[in-house]
């Protein structure tokens, strides 16, 4: 499982024109399941994102977790970071979870950052043409995978 995370000022997603789900301050998380992932990948990654101390403190120094800040997460699935780009020009998508699967690992995820104490976490649609707004603050993206960090 692999979440991109973006500290933003603000960011957004809609479908259609219709917002869908919206935060101010916090974090913006891409979310892509792959193949083999499990609900303990889902536990793990919202455990490391709510907790991870990437927003800064008084003294300006990234010391503090979006939990320490009572901040909102917005969550959209993704299915493209699990490309897989190292043959050819296209990429593959062949790790990428089946769709039954991974909304239910993705819906997993959504509810244990509430779980954790995340403020508030509005969602795109699942499988949706979604499209996404970021004001990335910093800019700070980290990108964490559970095959790098289990």
């Amino acid at each position: 499982m692999r979440a991109l995370l973006q500290r933003v000022k603000a960011s957004r997603v809609e479908i259609n024109g219709s917002i869908v789900g919206q935060i101010e301050e916090g974090l913006m998380i891409l979310l892509g399941v792959q193949e083999g992932d499990t609900p303990k990948h889902a536990e793990f990654l919202a455990n490391k994102a709510a907790n991870l101390r990437i927003f800064s403190d008084e003294a300006g120094k990234m010391n503090l977790s979006l939990l320490d800040k009572g901040l909102d997460a917005l969550v959209v699935s993704n299915f493209t970071l699990a490309a897989d780009c190292k043959k050819g020009r296209r990429p593959s998508f062949v790790k990428a979870g089946d769709p039954t699967v991974a909304n239910g690992l993705y819906e997993h995820f959504v509810s244990q950052l509430k779980a954790l104490g995340v403020k508030r976490v509005p969602t795109g649609e699942f499988g949706a043409d979604m499209q996404v707004f970021i004001q990335n603050d910093g800019p700070v993206t980290i990108l964490l995978d559970t095959d790098e960090i289990m």
